[in-house]
């Protein structure tokens, strides 16, 4: 059995299947883990969708900001802006098959000493705590308020977790954190306003990328995520694992296998 991570995938289906082509992907023995971001932004979405989800059985998926957009979306709290490519998805004969299934997904998974998330866990959170936090937003998703959820996602307010959070505000910053975060403070207060990459933007100050914090909590699991397309996948440290290299944007797609350490990229091209 091989185990392969893939980072933002965005709707771009080519690369992933000359992907899985290149590893011998089977689906009698193999695993693939997503990072998120399966769709939005890329050419087709609706078909990126529909073969993940005929692969479920092999398929270990943590949602992206961009996921749960499509889903705010679908519960008509949020409308789709110019750049979006979701519409294909909502507008679908199987769009409350497919979506129903994805609303289901976790933000966290926890495996034989990986953690698997879409943005990064902040460094005041173990790996236990990141669970924990994880399932509270998860029930929310899954629960009787879900629309009400979606309504109360959007914003940058509160800027940081406290313990004395509540309600929406608390599943808020909950999600912010594990699927916008890039720059963080020590204490997790997050900076979602820079994209760019991490050299010349003030690491000597309070906000440094979240996996650069010394005395991290989370420091005895590996970290696999995305989202961040300005690393190119590079962190400088082996525990962090960064996989958005930019397909969509004229990038490659990347796979990691997870019990070697090699990784395989294939451009975003048709």
């Amino acid at each position: 059995m091989a185990d392969y991570a893939v980072g933002d995938i965005q709707g771009c289906l080519p690369p992933l299947e000359r992907l899985l082509d290149r590893v011998r992907f089977s689906p009698d023995r193999d695993r693939l883990w997503s990072v998120g971001d399966v769709v939005n932004r890329g050419p087709a979405c609706l078909e990126t969708l529909r073969f993940l989800h005929e692969r479920r059985d092999n398929l270990r998926l943590v949602l992206g900001n961009h996921d749960l957009h499509l889903l705010a979306a679908r519960a008509g709290a949020r409308s789709l802006s110019p750049s979006d490519t979701l519409g294909p998805i909502l507008r679908a004969r199987d769009s409350d098959r497919l979506l129903d299934w994805l609303q289901e997904q976790p933000l966290l998974r926890r495996a034989d000493g990986d953690l698997f998330v879409h943005a990064g866990i902040p460094p005041q959170w173990d790996g236990a705590t990141a669970v924990a936090r994880a399932r509270e937003v998860e029930a929310a998703l899954t629960g009787a308020d879900c629309d009400r959820f979606f309504e109360h996602m959007y914003g940058n307010e509160p800027a940081g977790w406290t313990d004395d959070l509540t309600g929406w505000p608390r599943l808020r910053v909950i999600t912010n954190t594990f699927t916008r975060m890039r720059f963080c403070a020590a204490d997790g207060t997050l900076d979602l306003d820079n994209k760019g990459p991490p050299e010349g933007d003030g690491e000597d100050g309070p906000f440094r990328p979240w996996f650069r914090h010394p005395h991290r909590l989370a420091d005895r699991e590996r970290v696999i995520f995305g989202h961040w397309a300005a690393l190119g996948g590079a962190t400088g440290d082996p525990r962090f694992i960064g996989l958005d290299t930019g397909c969509v944007w004229g990038g490659e797609l990347t796979f990691f296998n997870l019990a070697s350490g090699e990784r395989l990229a294939e451009p975003c091209g048709a």
